[in-house]
């Protein structure tokens, strides 16, 4: 018999998407670096300070695009109520830290839990499941088809570049007109509004990996503007660069 909820800190490589698939509720929350994370056609990215709340037995991609110090907890499925959503990001609060900080004392192993860890575990779902209700609107539309998926994978190659609409099309075998319509009917939106998306995950990447300063991550990114990069991500993220990588290490 394996106990209740268990938890482990590990430190991963960069390393190319793959599957992962648990039989039990996953909060995964990073403290270095960044993970990107996929399922139901839609991507996340996962840097310090958040959390990531994986259902049972729920297929999401994981992708470390650096390396990255992550902190683990599993709960049995009849220890905590199922979580809100396949799959969940969202800010960890400072009681949230605390509390996983806490439950990393407690990994896999076949004796019960003490009643005092038993109420730390289930203090941190409550905590986690009232959080995850209030989820990242940092998010990238995975797309569907070949095309679009193709697409995608090309603009997010070119982020550093002067990309045009038209380019991508070319190279994906579409008219625009066409990619156009395969991105409202598969994304809900426009492909400048993914670029910007794009670009704000790509830019929190950069601000989990080091000190590099927003000027030269706007610059990496595409932006001519430093004013222009400042109040795209404000406006997904509701803080300026700056502000986002203080709450790394709040």
């Amino acid at each position: 018999m394996t106990r209740e909820a268990y938890a482990f800190a590990r430190d991963f490589a960069a390393a190319p998407a793959a599957e992962l698939r648990v039989d039990r509720h996953y909060l995964l929350c990073a403290s270095r670096g960044a993970l990107r994370l996929e399922a139901h056609g839609s991507s996340w990215v996962l840097p310090p300070a958040r959390a990531a709340l994986i259902a049972a037995d729920e297929p999401i991609l994981v992708a470390i695009p650096q390396m990255v110090k992550t902190s683990s907890v599993l709960f049995d499925v009849g220890f905590v109520p199922p979580p809100p959503a396949p799959l969940t990001v969202f800010d960890l609060s400072p009681l949230g830290r605390a509390l996983v900080s806490e439950c990393v004392d407690w990994p896999d192993a076949a004796e019960p839990l003490s009643s005092y860890a038993r109420s730390m575990f289930g203090a941190l779902a409550a905590v986690a499941w009232r959080l995850a209700q209030d989820p990242s609107p940092v998010t990238v539309p995975a797309g569907r088809s070949p095309e679009l998926r193709r697409a995608l994978a090309v603009t997010n190659d070119r982020l550093a570049e002067d990309v045009r609409f038209e380019d991508i099309a070319r190279d994906v075998g579409l008219a625009p007109r066409s990619l156009a319509r395969r991105f409202e009917a598969e994304c809900g939106m426009t492909w400048t509004a993914v670029l910007r998306r794009m670009r704000v995950v790509r830019a929190i990447e950069r601000l989990a990996a080091g000190e590099d300063s927003v000027a030269t991550i706007a610059h990496s990114i595409g932006y001519t503007s430093l004013s222009a990069f400042n109040a795209g991500f404000r406006d997904l993220t509701g803080h300026t660069p700056t502000q986002y990588r203080a709450t790394f290490r709040l």
